[in-house]
C-alpha cells in the first residue's frame, strides 16, 4: 500500500466533513454533529482558527485525517498537542495508517517544541487502544475530563451569581 500524510487545505473540507460524520457513526454519535462542510472549512482554516489537520492520502483516494490543536502545560511551561480526532476509513483499517497519521501529529509537536500529545479514547474503542498502548501511550487514570456545552456553557458564563 502506498500512502502520503499530507497538511490539510481548504479544499478538504468536504473530505474532513465526511470523516467527521463517519467517525461520528462509528462512535455512536451521528445525532450529535451540529456542524458543516463550511462550518468546519471556517473553523480549521478560518482567520482565527487554532486547528490544524493532515490527510492520508492511499492511491490519491483520502483514507484518513487527524485533526489537532496546541494546550499549554504551565508545569513544563511548553506547548503541548492534542489530538482531536484520529479516523481511518474502514477499508484501510489495519494497514498502520491510524499510527502513521499519529506519528506525523507527534511530529508536527516536536518541530514545535512541544513536551506533550494527549487524546481521549472512548472506553469501549478496544481496537485504538491497543494501537495507543502499542505506541507508548499512558491513559491518564487520575485525570477526570468534565465539559461544559451548549446550554451549560451559556448558563454558566452569564451566570452573574459567580
Amino acid at each position: 500500500m502506498s500512502y502520503i500524510i499530507r497538511r490539510a487545505e481548504r479544499k478538504d473540507a468536504a473530505t474532513i466533513y465526511r470523516f467527521v460524520c463517519e467517525l461520528a457513526d462509528f462512535e455512536k454519535a451521528l445525532d450529535q454533529v451540529q456542524t458543516t462542510e463550511d462550518g468546519l472549512a471556517e473553523a480549521i482554516f478560518g482567520p482565527n482558527s487554532v486547528t490544524e489537520g493532515l490527510i492520508a492520502e492511499v492511491d490519491g483516494k483520502p483514507a484518513g485525517f487527524a485533526l489537532y490543536y496546541f494546550s499549554f502545560s504551565t508545569w513544563q511551561g511548553r506547548n503541548g498537542i492534542y489530538l482531536e480526532d484520529l479516523y481511518v476509513s474502514p477499508e484501510f483499517r489495519g494497514s498502520g495508517l491510524g499510527r502513521a497519521l499519529m506519528q506525523s501529529v507527534a511530529q508536527v509537536g516536536i518541530e514545535r517544541g512541544c513536551g506533550r500529545m494527549e487524546w481521549s479514547v472512548l472506553d469501549w474503542n478496544e481496537n485504538a487502544i491497543r494501537v495507543y498502548d502499542g505506541v507508548g501511550g499512558k491513559p491518564q487514570s487520575e485525570w477526570i475530563r468534565y465539559r461544559l456545552e451548549d446550554a451549560s456553557l451559556t448558563n454558566f458564563a452569564d451566570d452573574k451569581a459567580c
